[in-house]
């Protein structure tokens, strides 16, 4: 085993030969193995938009993934969000313009499906549909297909055909209020998970699917452990630390983390401008280690659609592993926040 000295002496000496040899030699140990990431919750190129008038392109696209596959990462999960046509940023953050008509999130859902499957084809990028996947092609990013919101579910049963689709993560709730559950950003309608919600989480742990809780109001995460049979996910936050930051109401308590970790999930680390900078973004992921074990903590980076994101390249993430280490981390617990306890999860959950 490699001490954290003789690891640490090692990074400093490979940090001089990154301008060299590429950040990913930040990585590298005596036997030249990587550390390899995961993502727990992605927008590469804002992706989504294809077909809107905010979309920067298809080039936009390609580049971010490619800088993915040269960072030596396993694999994402790549996120629709289904409430995009709803949502509006104004001063106060990201507001609900309207609701859908029925039928309409179901649409949108398929609309945005297709157009990242299309991308698939340009991108160095490949559908994963089990834990296999994350290795199945080297070179190429593992994509788990996610919707960051069950806003297109009106009956558990249109499971069926998304795990059809290859949709292999939910997050049930977004920015909208929708029939799943309640969200953090808006009072409650369903005092938690409603009927619908806990029929979506049962049959989504028969068939394999992920549960992500992120956006979701304690009560409703709450509900979730409560009848989950299965590690469940929060892809993407912080623990709070003071309600006088930004985005702060998309922050969670201690015990709020603790109901995942007991699951055996995974909280996402937040690169968001809850954090002051990327040293206290680092803070931050030893405050959830801390609080919750670093068997429960990975990353959740929402590039390319995080609000003043304190990481907005995944060429940073060398500068994080090392950050981590100089914080006390070694190199079995790295590999775990890194990417282990996501890979751990998906052998466990998917089907």
């Amino acid at each position: 085993m490699v001490s954290r000295k003789d690891f640490l002496l090692r990074s400093l000496s490979l940090a001089a030969s990154a301008a060299i040899a590429g950040p990913s030699a930040l990585f590298a140990t005596e036997n030249e193995e990587t550390i390899r990431f995961f993502d727990l919750h992605c927008h590469p190129g804002n992706f989504y938009r294809r077909g809107s008038f905010a979309y920067p392109g298809d080039a936009s696209v390609i580049a971010r993934v490619k800088e993915m596959a040269g960072q030596n990462m396993l694999g994402a999960c790549f996120s629709l969000v289904s409430d995009f046509p709803l949502l509006k940023l104004t001063d106060k953050g990201v507001e609900t313009s309207r609701a859908y008509a029925p039928g309409e999130g179901w649409s949108e859902y398929k609309r945005q499906l297709a157009q990242f499957k299309e991308l698939c084809e340009l991108a160095p990028m490949h559908i994963a549909l089990t834990a296999k996947d994350l290795t199945s092609k080297p070179g190429s990013v593992a994509a788990y297909i996610s919707c960051e919101g069950g806003d297109q579910l009106g009956s558990a049963d249109q499971l069926d055909e998304m795990h059809a689709d290859g949709v292999r993560v939910v997050q049930l709730v977004h920015y909208a209020p929708n029939a799943v559950g309640d969200l953090q950003t808006h009072a409650p309608e369903h005092q938690g998970l409603s009927e619908l919600g806990k029929s979506v989480v049962r049959k989504m742990n028969k068939m394999g699917m992920l549960v992500d809780v992120a956006h979701a109001s304690f009560d409703t995460v709450k509900a979730v452990a409560d009848v989950a049979s299965a590690p469940f996910i929060l892809s993407h936050s912080l623990l709070n630390i003071g309600n006088d930051r930004p985005i702060a109401a998309r922050t969670i308590t201690t015990e709020h983390a603790r109901l995942v970790a007991n699951s055996g999930g995974i909280i996402g680390a937040w690169p968001s401008a809850y954090s002051k900078d990327f040293a206290e973004y680092v803070d931050n992921i030893m405050r959830l280690v801390d609080a919750v074990g670093v068997d429960h903590v990975g990353l959740g980076t929402d590039m390319d659609s995080n609000f003043k994101p304190v990481m907005d390249r995944y060429a940073q993430l060398p500068d994080l592993a090392e950050a981590l280490s100089k914080k006390g981390l070694g190199r079995k617990d790295l590999e775990k926040l890194a990417g282990g306890n996501a890979q751990r999860v998906l052998r466990k959950v998917l089907k």
